[in-house]
């Protein structure tokens, strides 16, 4: 996507600096700024750190990290300590393990003087690979809404979102966002209303500033205000990304989202889930029991970030440390109340016959 114009991946090689390069997402909305990964330390330190966030990106950077520590040191040994570096940053992101799986078992299979060539090869075909499957979704998607929506030709269409699912958290296009992207291209109008995601604020430092720089409606919101606008009349569907889905339809995705699925459903307000093939976890069927939830730090919730009047970016308290802080990253929404996943292979039921049928088509998983 653009940024002033100018065409970005979110995270892509630097072939004169012989290092993947990312968006610094720590400094949006205020400061853009790129980063360069020295090696598979500061790959793992940009995934921990949410420098990088979003599922496909993660598995993205993870997969660059590897091809770093193989440039590194091609010895097998080498190889699995960095792949157990990078599985411990986040745990509930799939893709994560997808990525770095995938990269290992081609890797262990070559010879070691060809092994830094090829990680950084299948690097490279991994990102391709996440483009092509979120221009797919965006494509799919866009067909879902004009079905659902067959009226919507002059008045906008109000889609609500949660969090970031846009390019900041893939390579490029998006999962939920992707159909907002091809909305646009395809002329119907649209009206984004952004939840401000807390306690990071995804949505209103992210996800507003995609739209911002790709000239689309939206407006920013509170986290509870989704329910009311639904209540109102003034959504007309929602549709977000997901970090991990079972094989059954359960989704998890960023805290919140959960309360988003109940009050859709409570006001026939279609819920969509989008996300690519590689986000489906094929080994688990129950997404409360099986997912794991990672526990951030504390501060993500006692302090905020913001820009000053004088231009420069404060981190302040909101309150007393004496508080204690439970900071949950993720919730799980059942599949009862998930409308339809939209994916690189097509829209299916949020079930596992609908996704079985999605996997026969593909070589995912």
């Amino acid at each position: 996507m653009k940024v002033d114009g100018v065409h970005y991946r979110s995270i892509w090689f630097d072939e004169a600096a012989e290092r993947p390069r990312i968006i610094d997402q720590t400094e949006l909305p205020h400061r853009f700024e790129e980063r360069v990964l020295e090696d598979v330390g500061s790959a793992a330190e940009a995934i921990r750190t949410m420098r990088v966030r979003g599922a496909p990106l993660i598995g993205a950077t993870a997969a660059y990290g590897l091809a770093l520590a193989v440039a590194a040191d091609p010895k097998t040994a080498s190889l699995d300590a960095a792949a157990q570096q990078l599985a411990e940053t986040r745990p509930t992101a799939v893709n994560l393990r997808w990525a770095i799986e995938r990269v290992v078992n081609v890797v262990r299979g070559a010879e070691e003087p060809e092994r830094a060539a090829i990680a950084l090869d299948l690097a490279k075909q991994i990102c391709d690979d996440d483009v092509a499957a979120c221009e797919a979704i965006g494509d799919y998607g866009l067909a879902l809404l004009r079905e659902h929506f067959p009226e919507k030709r002059s008045k906008p269409l109000q889609i609500l979102t949660h969090c970031n699912a846009g390019w900041l958290a893939t390579v490029d296009w998006g999962t939920a966002l992707s159909p907002i992207y091809k909305a646009q291209e395809a002329g119907l109008p649209i009206h984004v209303w952004v939840d401000e995601t807390r306690p990071r604020n995804q949505g209103a430092s992210l996800t507003a500033f995609e739209l911002r720089q790709a000239g689309i409606p939206h407006t920013v919101i509170v986290d509870n205000a989704g329910g009311h606008l639904m209540q109102r009349g003034e959504v007309d569907a929602v549709i977000v990304g997901s970090d991990r889905t079972t094989s059954t339809g359960d989704v998890c995705n960023k805290i919140g989202t959960y309360l988003k699925a109940l009050a859709a459903h409570d006001n026939d307000v279609p819920f969509f889930v989008a996300l690519p093939l590689s986000t489906v976890d094929w080994e688990i069927s129950d997404g409360l029991r099986e997912i794991p939830i990672e526990e951030r730090s504390s501060s993500e919730v006692r302090e905020m970030d913001g820009l000053t009047t004088s231009g420069d970016v404060e981190t302040i308290s909101l309150f007393p440390e004496e508080s204690p802080v439970a900071n949950p990253a993720f919730d799980v929404t059942p599949a009862r109340y998930v409308t339809a996943l939209i994916t690189d292979e097509g829209t299916c039921t949020p079930d596992r016959a609908g996704l079985a049928a999605l996997r026969k088509s593909s070589a995912v998983g």
